[in-house]
């Protein structure tokens, strides 16, 4: 028996929104540990990590290891039938799961709707990410993050990322001109999710692709900050933590040459 029950429902609308545009089929492979989901995007370009742990549910049940394959378009469509506040439960049986059940509560109680949701046998390869060590670890508010991203978007449909010991350096280049933004190191502020900080091993310049970067900060919702992960021949990690619930990972290869 699987049972996973969750207070704060909005968070997991949220992380659907987030992952969505990039998978469309997954498999939720659930444990006594928690929840997690790993998968590549379509063009195998980038790769999508999340962990909700069981600790951020109450209850959580999960009596043995299976996975739930889901079309997370399906589920998202599913998960905005229930509100921002109302508390959700998932459910399935873990011998023959062939459906999803999910519940949502509002908070007074009043209204209980009830959802299944077909379940998808996916034949999916498990990667293993390797623990790395960033030469760069820099942690920033993900909503300038993603304006950034945004307002780059305008000029190139890529940006390289400069990392230096005390400041941060996002340019795109294209037939219109070129554009950048500066972040210098700020860890001192009064308003922590405003906060630039920089862990700089050796400096770091690499290109991404702006359209992927634009669709992982769909994440934003589920964090004040995120950390950026870079390492010269190694893919960019774009982490949001959701405080002790869990993360959601992305994971992006860099432009080589002229791509």
């Amino acid at each position: 028996m699987f049972e996973a029950r969750l207070s704060q429902g909005a968070l997991l609308k949220k992380l659907l929104e987030a992952i969505k545009e990039l998978v469309t089929d997954a498999n939720f492979d659930c444990n006594e540990t928690g929840i997690a989901l790993q998968a590549m995007d379509n063009s195998h370009v980038a790769l999508v990590s999340l962990l909700l742990r069981s600790e951020g549910f109450h209850p959580y049940r999960c009596d043995r290891g299976f996975s739930l394959g889901v079309n997370l378009n399906s589920l998202s469509k599913i998960l905005k039938c229930a509100g921002n506040d109302d508390i959700i439960t998932l459910k399935a049986d873990d011998n023959s799961a062939d459906s999803l059940s999910l519940c949502f509560e509002s908070p007074s109680n009043e209204r209980v709707s009830e959802y299944e949701l077909k379940l998808m046998d996916i034949d999916q390869e498990h990667l293993s990410i390797p623990e790395t060590d960033y030469e760069a670890t820099i942690v920033m508010s993900s909503a300038e993050f993603q304006r950034i991203c945004r307002d780059l978007m305008v000029i190139s449909e890529s940006v390289s990322i400069d990392v230096a010991k005390d400041a941060i350096v996002f340019s795109a280049e294209g037939e219109m001109g070129t554009g950048s933004v500066k972040l210098k190191q700020n860890p001192s502020v009064d308003k922590p999710e405003e906060q630039v900080t920089i862990e700089l091993n050796t400096s770091v310049s690499l290109q991404f692709s702006l359209k992927y970067l634009m669709n992982f900060t769909k994440g934003t919702p589920l964090s004040d900050q995120v950390m950026l992960g870079l390492s010269e021949n190694m893919p960019l990690l774009v982490e949001y933590k959701m405080d002790d619930a869990g993360y959601i990972r992305f994971y992006l290869a860099p432009k080589v040459g002229e791509e």
